[in-house]
């Protein structure tokens, strides 16, 4: 039986998570939603969701201690940021004037430019939100097996990640400019995108997630 963790800090989408989770899970997996440090350092894998603003998240993030459970369970287990839960990995985010995050993985979080513009000169819309097509450039990497390069995953953002270490990036889209919407590095695999509003192709790689061994 194997025990995985979504972490309850006050700022994520953690039933819809955890439903999609309990869908794609077999008998021996059991989902937890908690934000007790002993429930998710037992964990064998450890969700980290996240949605509104970062200054809220990484503050909630740090009152709750997660920041250190964070940094501790990545030694040893995999760990899955959905969304902002991506971002605060980074090192700093331009939202609400400068939010310095957690900094495990090298990179930025940059707002999108206004006027934000598609290829032909067409108005894009900030927050970006909808489905979008996901480049995989690793398309080797396990999180990936099962899902066809160019799938569309749902979106709901307005800041974009740009990472340091072009070996991190799995994963890219397209929206007025190119940046990076999928990650990993050793036990951490993180997306910008919302895979459990994201139809097969995100619950295909929920499943994945849970077969995962970094």
């Amino acid at each position: 039986m194997q025990t995985v963790a979504v972490i309850d800090y006050g700022m994520g989408n953690l039933h819809s998570v955890s439903k999609a989770l309990e869908h794609v899970a077999d008998a021996d997996t059991r989902i937890i939603i908690t934000s007790k440090p002993e429930d998710i350092l037992a964990a064998d894998r450890v969700v980290l969701p996240g949605v509104g603003a970062i200054r809220d998240c990484m503050a909630e993030i740090i009152r709750h201690g997660v920041d250190d459970i964070v940094r501790e369970i990545i030694n040893t287990r995999p760990l899955l940021g959905i969304c902002v839960g991506m971002q605060v990995l980074l090192d700093h985010s331009e939202e609400n004037g400068g939010v310095e995050c957690l900094g495990i993985l090298p990179g930025d979080v940059k707002r999108f430019s206004n006027p934000l513009q598609d290829d032909d000169g067409n108005r894009l819309k900030v927050p970006h939100m909808g489905w979008s097509r996901i480049q995989q450039t690793n398309p080797s990497h396990p999180l990936w097996q099962g899902i066809e390069d160019n799938s569309r995953f749902y979106f709901v953002h307005s800041y974009h990640a740009h990472v340091a270490d072009a070996s991190m990036v799995v994963g890219k889209t397209e929206y007025g400019l190119e940046f990076d919407v999928a990650l990993s590095h050793e036990n951490v695999f993180a997306v910008q995108f919302h895979p459990e509003k994201s139809a097969d192709s995100g619950l295909k790689l929920l499943e994945n997630y849970l077969k995962w061994k970094p």
